[in-house]
């Protein structure tokens, strides 16, 4: 659960309602713990908080180096989810974390909580929220840098709005109980203006309203509450390809803005297709409705009244706009009575407001007398129709006079057929044509032809007009359920290129394959030519990316820069820069715009209303998963510069030391040369140049360290591998460290069955020394350190085991690490030694490992492969 106190401006009490809150929920038996509350010294809410448990924060090295670091107190995220309380209270949501902290900004800290299942309770202004920044901006002079996403209202399971007069926050401001860094003087002639704290308050006021508004249309669709609520006013208006429309959208937005409403349109797509010219006006409707800002909404239905009224109770609609046609009594009466007038018989609660057209509009477009359906078929397909008719004509025509036993049924019932499959095959209007053909051919070719039976004229038009009546309704219902599968079919097909492309970006690893797999999806749905032009540095690349299945021309550059620019569709079938070979519209996130993407679809008109709704979803899939990419690469780049930022810093503490220390020797050793009484005692010089030659072997290892680690990391290292003997490399070593063993008894034990190894000596005897000294260092003195080799199967393991305090827990796994050295460690040492150590091992096809052993102390293990026998030893060997 996540509940939001949320207020115009500091100073309003969102930390005291917070706690007051809290502290009836703890009443109520809950857990409750503080992460993090800033009371600023205001006594009041200090008394409460003193009523809970405090976790405790933890500190943080934060700044850009570090001459400039300084220590501060974050929310201690671990220790809350260690502790798993019922509710955490985590005030100022906005706030931005130290660098080092897991993540950097608070109300990343609270997603965590909340999706570990702890509930929270957290503090907000409304400047804060991303989507009102530039507003606030605008309106105080001030840049808002710490914002969050709205994505967190629609995630609060409630909202309380912490509301007080301007006045009254002037007050408290002038009685100093508001946390600003300015004198109030300043601050009330500033920021804390009565205009600016009115409209901070109008906007968190619409914010709160606009969530509880969306939390009740989601709890009406979620219970199947019928509605509306009339809570607040909603507008709906029903567009479609009339020309009337416009003046039905502009009717609207009036209204909604009189009322201060929302207001939507709604396209019923009934069975009936479109004719070009009337695409071509929806496609220009619904644009003029997203010019104006409304809400588009479509439904598919031939049942005009039933669809309005479902979207309208589904939208929690309180006001419904609609035109009123100029229809004649007759073709109302045909079509079983006008919608306006189903509409408000039916519309219950919701208001019905009926605009009527202008004469010249009922001039311009005559409604006829009886309805004609509209058909799109061509004369090809009537042609066609008349033809299965003559042929079935002519077969019924000769089976009966051969088979005089077929009766007049058979043949009513075969032309009907062949009406059913022309509505089937061909089309509604061919189908129309057809039973009409078939019903005259019926009865002038068959019944009065063929001496069948006596027959009244009367039955004869009777027979005739029902069969006329059957074929046409058979005929018309027919071509119904054809044109419903084939939109069903085409809805199906929407729906899996929609999934394919989401699916297919949603799986792809990189840039290349997102763009690659949208311009084949995009491509084969609208059979279409793609081009991606990404955004770079803030501008629009010049160069397409390789993806694009077609080559951008400079009229067609300028165009796509434009679309970038203005971030509004552009191109071939718009209204904006018309001349260009392709559309083109911007890549829109709620964040920016990511790039310009061009279609040039081989058809010849526009893309009807459908299409265009399915290409910006398609366009909008793919800018989300566009910055999505953007933001992963940004987040590893980021991780790479903490990285690099950690490894800079800690290297240069422990360098700066390392180099201080023996030059610090060294120019002490150096002044103290340069006095005449010094060079006269010989003990004494002795003494000095010994300490310069100490000073200078550490600044020696100090660089060869570097230089081997830079060499491990780049790849350059060059193993020059001979046969040698494991005594000999261990003897080496503890020649070369026979000072440090002086205070350290040390046991050294080789096996005789170890044999010969293919290694880089040197390398190796490096590895080695490091791994001892660091034994030796960490060692008190007068405890024993041993070293034993041994063979294990097809290995050789080197043991370093020492007697001292062993290794942290939580540090063993990260004693390899570069620059790492052990809390509690003595000073001295890069931390470089164990990492180099257990490069140059790896290089060997070995491994380094380390564990504490249970009587104390710790044991590291090398592990060297025996890849190929030794070879044999010749007498020539030894003739020296």
């Amino acid at each position: 659960m996540l509940k939001i106190f949320f207020g115009m401006a500091a100073g309003v009490g969102k930390t005291y309602a917070m706690l007051a809150t809290a502290l009836e929920r703890r009443a109520d038996g809950a857990d409750v713990v503080v992460g993090v509350v800033e009371t600023h010294g205001r006594p009041e809410a200090e008394a409460l908080l003193q009523q809970f448990e405090i976790i405790p924060r933890r500190n943080i090295a934060d700044g850009e180096t570090a001459f400039d670091r300084t220590l501060r107190q974050e929310m201690d995220l671990d220790a809350i989810i260690a502790r798993a309380p019922r509710l955490v209270l985590v005030d100022e949501l906005a706030h931005r974390n130290a660098v080092g902290s897991r993540h950097s900004r608070r109300y990343q800290d609270v997603i965590e909580l909340l999706e570990r299942g702890i509930d929270v309770y957290t503090t907000v202004n409304v400047q804060h929220f991303e989507s009102r920044a530039d507003a606030v901006t605008q309106i105080t002079g001030r840049v808002v840098h710490d914002t969050v996403p709205d994505s967190l209202l629609d995630r609060a399971d409630e909202i309380a709005l912490i509301d007080i007069s301007p006045e009254d926050l002037r007050r408290r401001l002038y009685d100093g109980r508001v946390n600003i860094a300015e004198p109030p003087d300043i601050a009330a002639h500033d920021f804390f203006r009565i205009g600016n704290l009115t409209a901070l308050r109008e906007m968190a006021l619409r914010m709160t309203a606009e969530h509880v508004d969306h939390q009740l249309q989601a709890y009406m669709q979620r219970k199947h509450i019928d509605g509306p609520w009339h809570s607040s006013e909603r507008l709906m208006v029903a567009v479609g390809p009339s020309p009337f429309s416009e003046r039905l959208i502009r009717w609207t937005r009036r209204a909604a803005y009189t009322l201060e409403a929302p207001w939507l349109a709604l396209y019923v797509q009934t069975s009936d297709a479109l004719s070009p010219d009337a695409k071509e006006r929806l496609a220009r409707n619904l644009a003029l409705v997203r010019e104006l800002g409304g809400e588009i909404v479509t439904a598919g239905g031939d049942k005009i009244t039933e669809t309005l009224l479902r979207v309208a109770h589904q939208h929690n609609v309180t006001q419904i706009v609609i035109g009123k046609a100029q229809h004649s009594p007759l073709y109302t009466w045909l079509r079983g009575g006008s919608v306006v007038e189903k509409l408000v018989r039916q519309s219950g609660d919701i208001d019905v407001y009926v605009v009527t057209g202008d004469a010249i509009d009922a001039d311009a477009h005559p409604t006829p007398v009886i309805p004609i359906p509209h058909h799109h078929s061509s004369p090809r397909d009537y042609v066609l129709a008349l033809a299965i008719v003559g042929v079935i004509t002519l077969i019924n025509g000769g089976l009966f006079s051969v088979l005089p036993w077929i009766g007049v049924q058979v043949i009513g019932f075969t032309e009907l057929l062949g009406v059913l499959l022309i509505a089937v095959l061909i089309g509604r209007g061919p189908a129309l044509l057809a039973a009409l053909v078939s019903a005259l051919s019926w009865n002038v070719l068959i019944l009065q032809t063929q001496a069948i039976r006596p027959i009244s004229r009367l039955q004869d038009i009777a027979l005739i007009s029902l069969y006329f009546a059957t074929a046409l309704i058979a005929g018309s219902l027919t071509a119904r359920l054809r044109r419903q599968e084939q939109q069903a079919r085409y809805s199906a097909e929407r729906s899996m290129a929609l999934y394919t492309l989401a699916h297919e970006t949603a799986t792809a690893v990189n840039m290349d394959d997102i763009l690659k797999t949208a311009v084949i999806q995009i491509g084969r749905t609208f059979d279409a030519e793609i081009v991606f032009l990404l955004a770079s540095e803030g501008d629009l690349a010049p160069q397409p990316h390789p993806s694009s299945t077609f080559s951008i021309t400079p009229k067609d550059l300028a165009v796509a820069y434009w679309v970038f620019g203005q971030c509004q569709p552009a191109g071939r079938f718009t209204e904006t820069l018309n001349i260009a070979e392709a559309q083109y519209h911007p890549l829109r996130t709620p964040r920016r715009t990511v790039g310009v993407i061009g279609i040039c679809t081989r058809q010849t008109t526009r893309l009807s209303f459908d299409q265009a709704a399915l290409l910006e979803t398609f366009i909008n899939q793919v800018s989300l998963v566009i910055e999505r990419e953007i933001l992963d690469e940004a987040a590893e780049q980021a991780a790479m510069l903490r990285e690099s930022e950690r490894l800079y810093s800690t290297l240069f503490n422990s360098i700066s030391h390392e180099l201080r220390t023996p030059i610090a020797a060294v120019m002490g050793a150096v002044s103290s040369l340069q006095d005449r009484q010094t060079v006269a005692d010989p003990v004494l010089r002795d003494q000095l140049t010994g300490d310069i030659h100490s000073a200078a072997e550490r600044l020696n290892g100090l660089v060869e360290n570097l230089l081997d680690m830079s060499r491990l990391e780049s790849g350059r290292l060059v193993l020059k591998q001979d046969w040698c003997d494991i005594g000999d490399l261990i003897g080496v070593v503890v020649k070369r460290l026979e000072a440090r063993f002086a205070q350290h008894p040390l046991k050294v034990e080789v096996r005789p069955d170890v044999p010969l190894l293919q290694i880089d000596f040197v390398l190796l005897e490096q590895a080695l020394v490091n791994v001892v000294e660091n034994a030796c260092a960490y060692t008190p003195a007068g405890a024993p350190i041993r070293i034993d080799a041994e063979r294990a199967d097809d290995a050789i393991l080197i043991r370093i085991t020492d007697h001292g305090a062993g290794i942290p827990q939580d540090a063993l796994n990260r004693v390899f690490d570069k620059f790492y050295r052990a809390p509690g460690t003595a000073t001295g040492g890069t931390g470089l030694g164990l990492s180099i150590s257990k490069g140059l091992i790896e290089a060997h096809d070995g491994r380094l490992s380390v564990h504490n052993m249970p009587e104390g102390g710790a044991q590291f293990t090398i592990w060297l492969p025996l890849k190929d026998a030794p070879p044999p030893v010749r007498e020539s060997d030894y003739a020296h």
